[in-house]
């Protein structure tokens, strides 16, 4: 995941004085943090920090759920080195649900007791641990028709998918052809049901043992991505792509290039440098088949509608597995294998 121009966030830290929580020792939380770069599932450290207070336009949540996404241990490996992280020790997640238990300055929408999702600017942390300081801006009250651990799952990976899936509106006429590589993984879950929410064709990928879960989830066609139609991307119905929303890695443009339409869009949801040079060559040579990389805006409206589909029961969140806190290690690793299926849920 990459964020664009996110929000300012204080590095120093915060305590709160009025939160009367037994769990806690004069206001201390249990958290898992890093010290350095690198080590892996390894070096994640349990520890007692000081809880939050919220600054302006900030809430304080006590939380019930927390998802992983391989933006964070990307991150711990210093691949944003030396913008991420900010300081070391660092607790790391972006992606919370919990309930309001203290408001800052200049809040307006929530109020203590709410129940809510949030997504944490990444350059602060701070999801792997029993409370957040979340920005009201990238807030979203959460029903009760929805699970703290689906809720959990949405921030980054269904903001990214609803993002991606924008582009379709710059899909001429009919009904649009969509591809969606990894369609089992985090984003590519929510971007196979988004996009037929959104009445578009959708071809997806993914290995063979997710391909009916796939196909409920409302793909026209799946390709298993070790056969050689599906590692060659071709649709069993033969028709070019518009937009790929392009989830999985290690792909090159060489791959999609003869699958596009004439005016075709592969959306990158994790550029990389070679992204970064394909995307500027086709500027300069004005090529109407476009490698797009996206840089994930979030905005609290955008969660909002995400939450109500998923209130409506239009769009749902696939947990792959739950782990207590106590076992983020564990949880960690099982993101970094890269074959979880859907989102993987720490509650602490």
């Amino acid at each position: 995941m990459a964020v664009e121009n996110p929000p300012h966030a204080s590095t120093t830290v915060r305590t709160l004085s009025f939160i009367d929580t037994p769990a806690m020792a004069e206001n201390f939380m249990r958290a898992v943090q890093y010290d350095a770069y690198g080590g892996g599932p390894a070096a994640l450290k349990h520890s007692q920090v000081p809880v939050p207070s919220p600054e302006k336009d900030e809430v304080i949540v006590k939380l019930e759920a927390a998802s992983i996404n391989p933006f964070d241990w990307k991150v711990q490996k210093g691949m944003l080195r030396p913008f991420l992280p900010r300081k070391f020790p660092f607790i790391p997640g972006t992606d919370v649900a919990g309930e309001v238990v203290a408001v800052g300055v200049g809040v307006k929408k929530f109020r203590a007791g709410d129940k809510v999702l949030a997504m944490i600017n990444p350059f602060n942390g701070g999801g792997l641990a029993e409370f957040s300081a979340v920005k009201e801006s990238i807030t979203a009250l959460r029903p009760p028709e929805v699970s703290a651990a689906e809720a959990a799952g949405l921030p980054v990976a269904g903001l990214t998918a609803h993002q991606a899936l924008t582009h379709l509106d710059e899909v001429p006429g009919q009904q649009p052809n969509i591809l969606v590589t990894a369609a089992s993984g985090g984003v590519g879950h929510y971007a196979v049901q988004l996009a037929k929410l959104q009445n578009a064709h959708v071809t997806a990928t993914c290995g063979s043992r997710n391909i009916e879960l796939v196909r409920k989830l409302g793909a026209d066609e799946v390709l298993d991505y070790t056969t050689p139609d599906g590692a060659a991307l071709n649709s069993p119905s033969q028709r070019k792509y518009d937009i790929v929303v392009h989830c999985a890695t290690g792909m090159p443009w060489s791959r999609f290039e003869p699958n596009l339409s004439p005016t075709g869009k592969v959306i990158d949801i994790t550029p990389g440098i070679g992204t970064l040079l394909t995307y500027g060559l086709q500027k300069v040579s004005f090529s109407k088949k476009k490698l797009v990389p996206l840089l994930l805006n979030p905005k609290g409206k955008d969660l909002e509608h995400l939450v109500k589909l998923m209130k409506d029961g239009k769009l749902k969140t696939v947990i792959d597995s739950k782990h207590p806190l106590s076992e983020a290690q564990r949880a960690w690793a099982r993101s970094i294998e890269g074959h979880a299926t859907g989102k993987i849920i720490v509650e602490p």
